[in-house]
């Protein structure tokens, strides 16, 4: 059974869960007091519409209702694909002004893969681009069957943006919401094929929210640009509501597109912005690097992996007001959990950082014992930012928050002035291009094939991805690169498949047999 709300409150309870709610506070409460104190300041921008706060806020009571009204009740999950808009923004608060569990999946997943997330989240609705629309096309119509309502996010009849442009007076919104009561399912790539869902509470977010204000030195001047995917934790949780939260006017581009992106910046005067390391990369390697002057940019962040050294000079020297911060984290804290701030950058360019306000570390060994300075370990984790465990998976809970702490599975060092250095993910994750896919699934993709007698799949570094997708095969029939890359696009998203395919006699194992990645990874 799947985990979710409290069953029927028992009668006397009410008193209490009323005291409750008045201490809590939740991602809605961020946005209605932020509506309370810049009312009128420009909240959002996307694709030439704008909104003030008090705007916006109309605007997710609005849509809020309308899911009310659809029969959607406190706790149920909805799930959204879809591109980076002021619909979907509008989507994640109305669902948790309204009580119920949003659901992002990664626009880029092919039917079965999104079937899996619909099915294991209980999704009753979908919030969804219509040009989407065709990415359910492989979806079991079983799982279609228990989605009983689809809402076009934009750019249709009925959709999310039309309910919250509409005319009239303003609903009433009785849904009362505390901060201990799930805001998201964050699906998270693991070890296996099968993604778990973080459980993210109000109370986790809003914790979070305050570690990026004041670790991240976010404030209302800022003019921060958004152009990661939304659907992704770092942009929506570390940058985008933080900055609602301080009243910063936010602008949101649907793509990151390295010229658009350098465009923006230089015309409208961004003074702030986040990408993943191979966005920055692409933006120094574009035709248009020269030519556009970055000079305005104060604040400069990026996550998921370590900055290029090159990347970094070329970037510093573009934009020399410019500090630059490493975020380090994973989506079970929502996800920040470390920081490289500017002034840490020349002495330590390799760190993720240290500790945000809100999150304690330790780094143990494989008994459980803290390693000395210097040496290798797991870094575990107390915060009130991370999750209440894995949805319907009990095991994994138990296993993840074992001895109190939370287990990260990434490998780190930390020196003896506590800054964190990765070492490497214990959890076998390759990180490309800012987001996580279990080699297991692709190895598992790849065995499908009838030629393949053994595979290993790794990440390897790359200019472009900074991690790479890289498969290592064992035939046994007649086989060539291009038919693995075939075979795998035809079952998983394109990210998934590799972009190198290594054809070996044999793989390197230990005495006990198990495959030894490391070697094939340092190859």
């Amino acid at each position: 059974m799947k985990p979710g709300p409290a069953g029927p409150r028992a009668h006397g309870e009410e008193a209490t869960v009323s005291a409750l709610i008045t201490r809590s506070s939740t991602v809605d409460g961020i946005l209605r007091r932020s509506a309370a104190r810049y009312r009128d300041r420009t909240a959002l921008v996307f694709a030439g519409r704008t909104w003030s706060f008090a705007e916006l806020d109309e605007a997710v009571t609005r849509v809020t209702a309308y899911l009310l009204d659809l029969g959607l009740t406190k706790g149920e999950r909805v799930a959204a694909l879809g591109r980076n808009s002021d619909g979907y923004l509008i989507g994640f608060l109305a669902c948790a002004r309204a009580g119920l569990v949003h659901v992002p999946l990664n626009y880029n997943l092919l039917g079965g893969e999104l079937g899996y997330l619909l099915a294991d989240s209980g999704s009753r609705a979908l919030l969804v681009d219509p040009a989407l629309e065709r990415s359910l096309a492989g979806v079991d119509e079983a799982v279609l069957a228990g989605v009983e309502h689809r809402v076009p996010l934009r750019d249709a009849d009925g959709s999310v943006v039309e309910i919250a442009t509409a005319a009239g007076e303003l609903p009433e919104v009785g849904v009362e919401v505390a901060d201990t009561d799930l805001a998201q399912l964050l699906y998270t790539s693991g070890t296996t094929s099968s993604p778990k869902g973080a459980m993210m509470s109000h109370k986790a977010l809003v914790h979070e929210y305050l570690s990026c204000i004041v670790d991240l030195d976010l404030t209302a001047e800022d003019h921060p640009l958004h152009v990661m995917p939304l659907y992704h934790s770092a942009q929506m949780h570390v940058f985008l509501l933080p900055w609602l939260a301080v009243g910063a006017t936010s602008t949101v581009l649907e793509v990151p597109d390295p010229g658009e992106v350098m465009r923006r910046i230089e015309q409208d005067g961004h003074r702030a912005f986040f990408a993943a390391p191979t966005l920055w990369v692409a933006m120094t390697n574009h035709a248009d690097f020269e030519g556009r002057d970055l000079s305005g940019l104060r604040k400069a962040y990026y996550g998921a992996s370590i900055m290029p050294g090159p990347t970094l000079r070329t970037l510093l020297a573009k934009a020399p007001d410019c500090g630059f911060y490493n975020c380090f984290g994973q989506s079970e804290i929502a996800p920040l959990a470390c920081v490289l701030r500017p002034e840490d950058h020349a002495q330590r360019p390799d760190s993720a950082g240290k500790p945000v306000l809100f999150v304690q570390t330790r780094v143990v060994d494989g008994a459980g014992a803290d390693v000395p300075v210097g040496e290798s370990g797991e870094i575990l984790y107390r915060s009130p930012q991370l999750c209440d465990g894995y949805w319907g998976n009990e095991e994994a809970s138990a296993e993840a928050f074992s001895d109190g702490w939370f287990h990260s599975g990434d490998l780190v060092r930390m020196d003896e002035e506590g800054y964190v250095f990765v070492v490497d993910r214990i959890k076998d994750v390759i990180n490309t291009g800012g987001v996580l896919v279990a080699s297991r699934q692709v190895e598992d993709a790849i065995y499908t094939h009838p030629a393949v007698a053994e595979v290993a799949v790794v990440g390897i570094p790359d200019e472009k991805w900074v991690e790479a997708v890289a498969a290592f095969v064992v035939r046994k029939g007649e086989v060539d690169e291009a038919g693995i890359v075939e075979h795998v696009r035809g079952q998983l998203a394109a990210f998934k498949v590799p972009k190198r395919v290594t054809f070996v006699e044999d793989l390197p194992r230990n005495a006990s047999g198990k495959i030894l990645k490391r070697e094939l990874r340092d190859g």
